[in-house]
């Protein structure tokens, strides 16, 4: 049977909900020359459209160590209160142009402190811009959520000072933590003790896994550390032949683990050959609950209506597909039951059918 397209102008109107999408990899092109400026920070240009440019041909090298060299330039124009504030509070407003009703952005305080704030500083201002961002959002008819997700970088040592951060300001916008940076030869359990910590404290968490590190990677963070998602999962292909699910990829699905997947930020990094043969078809067909999300959404030069129309275009997506994993996302966000079941019905579900 044939799935009826979708168009670009449709699929923006949907309503949408992103879970993996990292606050120093969104900024906008204008506003990272601006605050170089401002800072004395030299960029490869400062031309906007050729720093989109050259962002998306660097991500594009294959390389998930190159791919994260990119940041460099955003991380040095958020190092004060008024670079923290403006990206924060423009990163929502770009969820909501987006059609984001609701989102989860991540990030590492302990990489933006060289400005002279301290972590509980860097914090209180991202929720501030990010309030902000909400508030004028709301004013203009295109409310969104967003919760924070306090990312430890997983080749140093600070991420049971970054789970305290995520305990302390709970109550104040950070729904949950998660663990950033290069994957392979950094396991997620040299950050035990945080996991356990955030365990003990009710404190949900996420884990990147299964990119750049196969499937001993997805299984530690699960098993062993005690992940409620996965950031990426492709490769728990590793467990799946000819449509069979292997005993670890079987109790994945199973008990509804959310997989975070960002397809054009795999291709990238080369944790996938195209949009086409990307796993997140393939392992929504077989009833893992799959996400769809950016990323990155300045260096992989996408949002989330490019994401659903890439999948519409080239894996032969329709409306059925998105409404899935829209609802899956939700069904995942890192917020109380009766919200997500609130956020589904009276918005996702209604949105889809007034758009359709």
């Amino acid at each position: 049977m044939t799935v009826p397209r979708i168009d670009t102008d449709t699929i923006r109107r949907l309503p949408k909900a992103v879970l993996h999408d990292h606050l120093d990899g969104g900024l906008r092109p204008a506003t990272l020359v601006e605050l170089a400026e401002t800072v004395g920070h030299t960029l490869p240009t400062t031309d906007p459209q050729a720093l989109a440019d050259w962002y998306y041909e660097a991500a594009n090298s294959g390389d998930l160590v190159r791919y994260i060299a990119t940041f460099e330039h955003t991380l040095a124009v958020m190092q004060t209160r008024e670079g923290l504030l403006r990206t924060a509070e423009e990163y929502v407003l770009d969820l909501a142009e987006d059609g984001v009703v609701y989102g989860e952005v991540r990030y590492a305080p302990e990489l933006m402190l060289t400005g002279g704030l301290a972590l509980p500083e860097v914090v209180e201002t991202v929720q501030e811009g990010l309030a902000a961002g909400m508030a004028k959002a709301a004013a203009a008819g295109t409310p969104v959520r967003v919760g924070t997700l306090l990312c430890g970088m997983r080749m140093f040592d600070r991420s049971p000072e970054i789970a305290d951060l995520a305990v302390a300001f709970r109550d104040a916008g950070v729904v949950g933590f998660d663990i950033a940076g290069a994957e392979d030869g950094f396991p997620p359990a040299d950050h035990l003790a945080a996991f356990e910590y955030l365990r003990r404290e009710s404190v949900p968490f996420t884990i990147h896994a299964g990119e750049a590190h196969g499937l001993p990677s997805i299984h530690q963070a699960l098993q062993v550390c005690g992940a409620q998602r996965i950031g990426h999962g492709v490769r728990i292909t590793e467990d799946i032949v000819d449509g069979k699910l292997g005993r670890f990829a079987g109790w994945v699905r199973d008990r509804r683990i959310a997989l975070e997947m960002c397809p054009t930020s795999n291709l990238q990094t080369g944790a996938a050959s195209s949009i086409a043969e990307h796993p997140i078809t393939a392992l929504k067909d077989l009833g893992f609950r799959v996400t769809l999300n950016t990323d990155n959404r300045l260096v992989s030069g996408t949002t989330m209506t490019r994401e659903m129309s890439l999948l519409v275009e080239e894996a032969g997506w329709g409306v059925e597909d998105l409404r899935t994993v829209t609802v899956n996302a939700v069904k995942s966000a890192f917020i109380p039951f009766d919200e997500r079941s609130a956020l589904i019905r009276d918005v996702i579900l209604p949105g889809y059918d007034a758009a359709l």
